[in-house]
């Protein structure tokens, strides 16, 4: 049987904040490329039917980016729920929500500059 890992290092400040994270995977399609500034890792619990998640993002990390991250996350997700249950009504609201998110982060992004 073939096997895949994907390994996370978080190195934490003095208050337990992380500083730095680095990733790895057997499969990396960015090879060379080990450090981000974020993760978002879900795993269903199937005994207790419901979701684990583990956030974790370093201190460079801006909000900006965070924002785009996470509606990226949801447009993935939107993705994935179309694929795995075929609900397009489903997909279609997340997505919508995705892109009014989107535009009003780039109208934020405009104001700040």
């Amino acid at each position: 049987m073939k096997k895949s890992e994907i390994n996370f290092t978080v190195e934490l400040d003095n208050q337990n904040v992380p500083d730095k994270i680095y990733w790895d995977a057997t499969e990396n399609p960015n090879e060379g490329i080990s450090d981000t500034r974020a993760i978002a890792i879900a795993v269903w619990d199937h005994y207790h039917r419901g979701t684990l998640k583990i956030d974790l993002w370093t201190k460079d990390m801006e909000v900006f980016e965070m924002k785009r991250f996470y509606i990226e996350i949801m447009s993935g997700i939107a993705d994935t729920l179309l694929t795995a249950t075929n609900d397009k009504k489903m997909a279609d609201h997340i997505e919508a929500l995705c892109q009014t998110l989107s535009k009003n982060l780039d109208e934020e992004m405009k104001a700040a500059q």
